[in-house]
């Protein structure tokens, strides 16, 4: 056990941090990829977010360049919640950048872009007492032992770390290529003989209390390229704990002398899995490791949660995005491989996916001005060019933005044919964003034609964007008409998973039919049923808390996970709203509303008729979309202090 579990921090990694493109085509040389996708990387960068997703409250200590993948870096880390005081921003050095692909099972071409790049000019002034002392674990990694200047900051790191009580860990994280022993082209390359090398990291061996590495890497922290003589050779110099991996042999684990054989340590099991990706595996086993490690676990059981990381990173694309929250470790060490394939494991990719999802949204105010039929139809009435919508939807963003006046909670529902600058125009300032993409008014359900009989359209949609789709449904719809929707929503569900796009389902059943207290529920469980699992519910404004309940408790069956639900407005009075806010501001999973002409109605005739100004448009939107989330605000706080709670309400 470490000796202060009190302190804020329980790990902080020092070394590498890069911008990794991974290649989206697989099966292909590096030389022919089309297209990549955009992940954080480096060995430290990966551990530290890959710890942070296992609970362990963890840091980095690196350097990124004054630009925009330098912010990439710092924002995504924060999304995983790694803490970012140790992240400096250098004006002078570009931020390190890699080049990935996968070719088979066997050749995973790369390219590192690291002349002179920003983590390399890690200095000594760069490690602050403080911010160790504040740590119980510091994680080093090896490539930040191959220069002078790097060096020095790793090794005054670990000195502080001694003196303050903390544990050391070493990742050898042997890359050739880093060490200047092989040419641009080798970045595959893991293993090159060097006494230099060798030399190097035994001379800081004795620094750690941990010390991990595959087969090849102990190959050069001990001299030999027989593993067991290369393990006794570190020993001679180290009397950490040597963590030896073994790929689908697993790893083992030598507390003290090393025997004759590898088969003489302490070992958890392996995984039976399909090698697809084995680049950044060797930073999820790291990650697992030290969550037991840290958390006084046994070797034993430390290793299983290094080998079941390790396997999730193998079987997925890229690095970080691939490695496992706490929630997806357990279920999967309780029940086990069910597919070797673990990216098509719908259950488990489900809980990847809901566990590890961006930011928190515990209170939705949102201000939804995606109409499109309804504002030509109003456009048409008042004789206004349809040009004048888009310009009608910049000052709803106005409103929107001025009530959430930088506060977190708040967003807009916005389409990109009629709003397409008001849409870009909210991109960066703080709001939840969501997009429609049914065609208005379409039963059965059609989708706007830009989105392609694949919906490959939503390739080119920003990452921070919702896809939103309204499908009019009812329990008593006939076969066929159930069918051709749900293979549309399936298909656009299917398309925005895809990309890595969360999906808001909103379902209005009473435009179909009548509806009673268990519609919304049982359209609710079809949806799961079919394997459609929205992040978000947008659902009527229901008067009854027996309604409500019923919904809450179908979701909740199905998606402990869900972000939540908003109630949509359906253009009602703003009396009917309240009351409506009342009875679903009782249960939790109710985040709040998502309603439009309730809010812009009134405003938009007078301002297309010429009868109001832009301001007075502004003001009257800011007034009304104010008293809404007031409304909204007080049915919250009363039904937190009302008594006799029922299932799913409040607590």
């Amino acid at each position: 056990m470490l000796k202060d579990n009190s302190k804020p921090l329980d790990l902080v990694t020092i070394g590498r941090s890069s911008v990794d493109l991974y290649g989206d085509q697989v099966g292909g040389r590096l030389e022919d990829m089309r297209s990549f996708s955009k992940y954080i990387g480096g060995s430290p960068t990966n551990i530290a977010a890959g710890s942070a997703r296992l609970g362990l409250k963890s840091a980095v200590i690196t350097r990124v360049g004054d630009e925009h993948m330098g912010r990439f870096i710092r924002e995504q880390l924060v999304v995983e919640g790694v803490d970012v005081t140790g992240v400096k921003t250098d004006p002078e050095r570009l931020t390190a950048l890699v080049l990935l692909g996968i070719r088979d099972k066997n050749s995973f071409p790369l390219i590192f872009y690291r002349e002179n790049c920003a983590d390399m000019a890690l200095c000594e002034d760069d490690i602050d007492e403080a911010f160790i002392a504040s740590a119980r674990c510091i994680c080093a990694t090896g490539t930040h032992l191959s220069h002078p200047r790097t060096e020095a900051a790793v090794l005054k790191a670990l000195k502080l770390a001694r003196k303050h009580g903390a544990r050391t860990a070493l990742d050898i994280d042997y890359r050739p290529n880093l060490w200047g022993l092989a040419g641009h082209g080798a970045g595959e390359s893991r293993f090159i003989e060097s006494g230099a090398v060798t030399a190097k990291l035994q001379s800081t061996l004795h620094l750690f209390d941990l010390i991990v590495g595959t087969e090849e890497e102990f190959h050069i922290a001990g001299g030999s390229t027989d593993t067991v003589e290369a393990l006794r050779n570190v020993r001679k110099v180290s009397s950490a704990t040597l963590v030896c991996k073994r790929g689908p042999m697993g790893a083992v684990a030598f507390v003290a002398e090393i025997g004759g054989t590898l088969d003489g340590g302490r070992s958890g099991p392996g995984f039976p899995i399909e090698v697809f990706n084995v680049l950044g595996a060797g930073d999820g086993f790291m990650s697992g490791l030290l969550r037991g490690w840290l958390k006084g676990e046994t070797w034993e059981t430390a290793l299983t949660y290094a080998n079941a990381c390790g396997a999730f990173a193998v079987s997925r694309h890229g690095c970080t995005p691939a490695y496992p929250s706490w929630e997806e470790l357990q279920l999967f060490l309780a029940r086990g491989v069910k597919r070797p394939d673990l990216r098509n494991d719908q259950e488990l990719e489900q809980i990847h996916w809901s566990t590890n999802r961006e930011g928190e949204w515990s209170q939705m105010r949102i201000l939804a001005f995606d109409h499109r039929m309804q504002l030509e139809a109003i456009a048409q009435e008042t004789g206004a060019p349809l040009e004048r919508i888009g310009q009608f939807k910049q000052l709803c963003l106005q409103a929107a933005l001025s009530v959430a006046s930088g506060r977190h909670g708040f967003g807009v529902l916005c389409d990109g044919r009629l709003g397409r600058q008001a849409l870009h125009a909210a991109a960066g300032t703080g709001l939840w964003i969501g997009r429609p993409t049914e065609w208005p008014g379409s039963r059965p359900l059609a989708l706007e034609p830009d989105l392609g009989p694949d919906c490959g359209g939503l390739d080119n949609w920003p990452k921070d964007h919702v896809v939103k789709v309204l499908c009019f449904c009812h329990p008593a719809d006939n076969d066929q008409l159930r069918a051709t929707q749900e293979e549309t929503l399936l298909r656009l569900f299917t398309a925005a998973r895809r990309n890595d796009l969360e999906f808001l389902l909103e379902v209005i059943p009473s435009k179909v039919a009548p509806v009673n207290d268990q519609t919304s529920a049982e359209l609710i469980r079809r949806f799961y049923e079919i394997g459609i699992y929205p992040d978000w519910w947008k659902l009527e404004p229901m008067r009854s808390s027996a309604a409500w309940q019923a919904a809450c408790q179908a979701i909740q069956a199905n998606d402990p996970h869900v972000r939540g639900i908003v109630i949509l407005g359906l253009d009602a009075p703003e009396t009917e709203l309240a009351e409506s806010f009342r009875a679903a501001a009782r249960f939790d999973l109710v985040k709040g509303f998502a309603v439009g002409r309730t809010i812009f109605g009134d405003a938009v005739r007078g301002w297309m008729k010429g009868e109001i100004s832009d301001g007075d448009a502004v003001e009257m939107m800011k007034q009304r979309y104010g008293r809404l989330c007031m409304i909204w605000d007080e049915a919250r706080t009363h039904s937190r202090d009302a008594p006799g709670k029922i299932a799913g309400e409040v607590a």
